[in-house]
């Protein structure tokens, strides 16, 4: 199974040209505030609405009220939620109660038994990262060695590293976000090269 691809973090409507173009399965919308890359609904809905239909808008939030994320999901804004702050059980299954779209749980990896939380998660999917994410460094890879569910990788991926990542550990997919960034602001040029990367990689794994 390919590999899927989620490029996080888009602010601008060039990032949206730029996806468009390069097709990655994902791209995230930051709604939590305080993070440089936060983006307003407004903004969120002019570049989803620019978005090619082949690709999922996943909203990132970080302990946010349960009806601003529904609120987008009914908007159309959002086509899957991403949670990333200390938001529990609870939490996941009230939104699987309202809404119809994949909930991604994201787990810090800093220490052993961080991975059995994210086993035990009822989320659609959990994305394994680095401390509370957005750091740009990479974890201990060790820590996913037991990892028996699909999972999305983050945490410090770039071009360079995530062909590596993926043979080494094999996740469901991939994310990036300050590794495909210049300047704080996202790079066409390393876009293509992670897409690129992630393809190739893929290629090799089909047997």
């Amino acid at each position: 199974m390919s590999v899927k691809i989620k490029l996080c973090g888009m602010m601008r409507p060039e990032d949206i040209q730029t996806a468009n173009a390069l097709m990655p399965d994902y791209v995230g919308f930051i709604f939590a505030p305080g993070s440089r890359r936060a983006v307003s609904h407004g903004m969120a809905k002019a570049l989803s609405a620019a978005l090619d239909l082949g690709i999922t808008p996943v909203g990132v939030f970080v302990d946010a009220p349960l009806k601003e994320m529904v609120s987008l999901v009914n908007k159309g804004i959002i086509r899957a939620i991403q949670l990333h702050g200390k938001e529990d059980e609870a939490t996941i299954c009230a939104l699987k109660e309202v809404v119809s779209v994949p909930i991604i749980k994201a787990f810090s990896m800093t220490k052993p038994g961080d991975g059995a939380r994210a086993r035990a998660s009822s989320a659609d999917l959990v994305l394994l990262d680095n401390g509370p994410g957005g750091t740009g460094a990479v974890f201990d890879w060790a820590l996913i060695q037991e990892m028996d569910r699909p999972y999305l990788l983050a945490g410090g991926l770039t071009p360079d590293n995530v062909g590596m990542a993926i043979q080494g550990h094999a996740p469901w997919g991939v994310d990036a976000s300050s590794g495909i960034e210049t300047q704080g602001k996202k790079d066409p040029e390393k876009m293509q090269h992670f897409v690129a990367a992630v393809r190739k990689t893929n290629k090799k794994e089909k047997p």
